[in-house]
């Protein structure tokens, strides 16, 4: 799933396209919206809100997308060939005179006034890479159920918005603690750094190409993706498991030996 990075880097993309610039094609294939015709409107700006993307439109209006697991958007020059997938993937065509900007495989996609946007974002944490960002008030949030796990704590949209499975991963290892400890054992020094290290680090990989915790050239992650290949720390096998009520399972990695807290059997590794 994109995390808060690659959405923002989504947002610039689509903002340079299609910002200031009149739509000259507007096709929206979702039922809902079938007969919704945007031609002849001027794009406002193109708006990332955690993990979502507000695209705004003359007349108040404001296009709602979000990427799950497989969406994407895609940029293109006039008389460029489309290829973010086949046809029937499609679910918004958004059209000017120089560029094309193609939603595929969109999973949530809404037409509501700008007024009205709250209904969609309205729940979220503040934003790590957002106006909103309070880090005061993301700790405060993160620390209100003490038993939750760390893990499942961070990628509650709304505690902190933006966090996804990698950087939960990551930012698990850097404060030493298994996703599975209790955010409420976290030690005080530790879950005081929190908000900012996990700001620090999505901020650092808004304009990069190729995501890095590590700051080496060699491996970019510390563990996320990396079971059972040693640990740039230790060398132990990295670990990994799915972390979840069941319903929504998320690949975890993390490093039993640097690492403390409860974690379960390690399972196979997730590629």
């Amino acid at each position: 799933m994109p995390e808060g990075d690659t959405v923002w880097q989504t947002a610039r993309r689509l903002h340079t396209a299609l910002a200031g610039r009149v739509l000259t094609r507007s096709d929206l294939r979702v039922p809902k919206y079938a007969t919704a015709d945007l031609t002849g409107r001027t794009v406002l700006d193109v708006t990332p809100r955690g993990k979502h993307l507000l695209t705004r439109i003359e007349g108040g209006l404001t296009l709602h997308s979000h990427l799950r697991m497989d969406g994407s958007w895609k940029v293109y020059a006039a008389g460029e060939r489309w290829s973010g997938g086949p046809g029937h993937q499609i679910r918004v065509i958004l059209g000017t005179a120089e560029r094309t900007a193609v939603g595929y495989r969109l999973p949530v996609l809404d037409l509501l006034r700008t007024t009205d946007e709250d209904q969609a974002v309205g729940h979220l944490g503040p934003d790590l890479l957002g106006p909103d960002w309070d880090p005061d008030k993301a700790l405060a949030n993160l620390l209100r159920d003490p038993a939750r796990p760390l893990g499942e704590a961070l990628l509650d949209q709304r505690n902190l918005a933006g966090i996804g499975n990698v950087y939960k991963s990551e930012l698990c290892f850097l404060l030493r603690a298994t996703p599975w400890l209790p955010i409420g054992d976290l030690p005080a020094e530790h879950a005081a750094q929190l908000p900012t290290l996990a700001k620090r680090l999505l901020e650092a990989n808004r304009d990069r190409p190729a995501r890095s915790t590590t700051g080496r050239r060699d491996q970019n992650l510390y563990v996320y993706g990396r079971a059972p290949r040693p640990c740039l720390r230790c060398r132990t096998s990295i670990s990994a498991a799915n972390q979840g009520d069941g319903s929504r399972d998320r690949p975890t990695y993390w490093c039993p030996t640097c690492q403390s807290g409860p974690a379960p059997t390690p399972g196979r590794p997730t590629q």
